[in-house]
């Protein structure tokens, strides 16, 4: 699902105003290889990401994303950073800005592919040759591979590199807007 229901129920009484939402990012490991994903809007590969339903358990949502977008089950072994991003702007004008859960998850079962329309690929790729991917997607996914025993918390742009954010494209656009 692109878009969770009670998203749109706010698109419908806010427009395209910011909102701020609950998002997870999944850095899924079977052995030294990492899930990514090739999104179909933008042709980007990224870790899955997605958006935690309300009353939903951040880990949990991870696990569900990874399981809606790539059919893949997949084990959440811990929290490994979590972040705010800037200002993200959708290609309708729809505007958000995420509190980035991101988890390390170790793979169950299943073998990788596009599940639900979000993505036109699903596939492992060795931790040392992943595909190009922006430095704020790099920076989750290093957090994932990391072996710290606990979460990364980071301040506006640590993550990302540079201080710039992302657009919902996966690309970089201007500077960070202030904390």
């Amino acid at each position: 699902m692109a878009t969770p229901d009670f998203v749109l129920s706010l698109r419908a009484a806010v427009g395209t105003a910011p909102l701020w939402l609950s998002g997870v990012t999944a850095v899924v490991t079977k052995g030294d290889e990492v899930l990514m994903v090739r999104r179909s809007d933008t042709g980007a590969w990224t870790p899955v990401t997605g958006i935690v339903d309300p009353g939903e358990h951040p880990a949990d949502a991870a696990a569900r994303e990874v399981l809606e977008e790539a059919d893949v089950t997949a084990e959440p072994v811990r929290l490994a950073a979590v972040g705010v991003t800037g200002v993200v702007v959708y290609p309708n004008g729809d505007q958000a800005s995420y509190l980035d859960h991101t988890f390390a998850l170790r793979w169950v079962s299943g073998e990788p592919a596009p599940a639900d329309g979000e993505n036109t690929e699903a596939r492992w790729f060795p931790r040392d040759a992943l595909p190009p991917i922006s430095d704020e997607m790099r920076g989750r996914i290093d957090a994932g591979l990391s072996d710290e025993p606990g979460a990364r918390f980071t301040a506006a742009g640590e993550l990302r590199g540079g201080g710039r954010r992302e657009d919902a494209a996966g690309g970089r656009t201007g500077a960070t807007p202030a904390s």
